[in-house]
């Protein structure tokens, strides 16, 4: 891969865990939501997942994985982690909490490891696409090589639209 940028957290993980992975870089200018970026790398939504940080009801946090298209429904959510309500944390307790801002949330290499719930329909993607840790960085990796790098549990989480 080079020295062109400095590895994130996110990419020394995967390093640690002998994970293969690319990283695609784009302007951060180019692509501001998870559809734009998708679009930006001229690869299919449901591919490309955004990372969302949510607080339950018992004050605990979660991480979910989510198609950038789709909305999380926070009722599901609630139920995928034993919650009886879970609502999205504020953008401004994001850094404080992960060390990722906005936009370059990656489930990998937050402060602290939270229980971390994909959306089922990552079964179906050979690659999955999620942000490497920085805005303008994305991971594209093989979606059954991320157990080798974080616990995760599977659940519908999506709203239908």
């Amino acid at each position: 891969m080079g020295n062109k940028f400095k590895k994130t957290n996110a990419m020394r993980i995967l390093d640690r865990g002998k994970v293969d992975y690319k990283i695609h870089e784009y302007s951060d200018e180019a692509a501001i939501s998870g559809v734009e970026v998708a679009a930006v790398l001229n690869q299919p939504i449901e591919k490309v997942f955004k990372t969302l940080v949510t607080v339950g009801k018992s004050g605990e946090h979660y991480v979910f994985m989510i198609p950038v298209a789709a909305e999380l429904d926070l009722k599901k959510a609630a139920k995928a982690v034993g919650e009886k309500k879970i609502e999205m944390i504020k953008s401004r307790e994001l850094q404080e909490l992960t060390g990722y801002i906005h936009g370059g949330c990656s489930p990998l290499g937050m402060k602290k490891q939270f229980q971390t719930t994909i959306d089922i329909s990552a079964e179906t993607v050979d690659n999955i696409f999620f942000s490497g840790g920085k805005i303008g960085k994305q991971v594209e990796m093989p979606f059954s090589e991320l157990k080798k790098v974080i616990k995760y549990r599977l659940f519908d989480l999506c709203e239908i639209v």
